[in-house]
């Protein structure tokens, strides 16, 4: 797999990717996340302009099989999302597209990646500590951290436990 840039029209894709990537949470009771719809194109065209958005690629650059987003948060790069198709998963695409980030953060000399996840979903946060994040307890939270916790809340993810999480670089 090789990471690149996202391309415009590859944003179709990325859509693909999040809905396929999401059907794994009906299996574990969890159906409004299965059936919750990924960004608007119009929101992910954003992340081009900002160059916070990669994909996975086989070598002969065939559609994207997995893709990252990133915002700048409090002065780290806070992974809006990371999907990997189901086809692909278990394949280190995932962890190779944060490490993609973590490599990106560092350039622009951020000392930190966050991210906020299901607590108790083993993909989600036991899958990020594995990968060198930290929970954060809710004292640590930064100004941009609660806001979006907040936008969480509102949109209904604290049906399940959610966690903020760091990871320093």
């Amino acid at each position: 797999m090789r990471i690149r840039a996202v391309r415009r029209d590859e944003l179709t894709d990325l859509q693909d990717i999040e809905r396929a990537a999401g059907l794994c949470f009906r299996d574990i009771g969890m159906p409004e996340i299965a059936d919750d719809e990924p960004l608007p194109l119009g929101e992910l065209a954003g992340y081009l302009a900002t160059g916070l958005g990669w994909v996975a690629v086989d070598d002969e650059d065939a559609p994207p099989v997995a893709y990252l987003i990133a915002d700048r948060v409090d002065g780290a790069l806070h992974v809006e999302q990371v999907s990997v198709h189901p086809d692909h998963a278990r394949r280190a695409i995932g962890r190779a597209l944060l490490e993609h980030l973590a490599d990106h953060a560092l350039l622009e000399r951020v000392p930190a990646l966050t991210l906020t996840t299901f607590a108790e979903v083993p993909w989600n946060a036991p899958y990020y500590e594995r990968c060198g994040f930290r929970r954060l307890d809710d004292d640590a939270l930064t100004p941009g951290l609660r806001e979006i916790r907040a936008r969480e809340a509102e949109h209904g993810l604290d049906r399940w436990p959610r966690v903020c999480m760091r990871r320093a670089l």
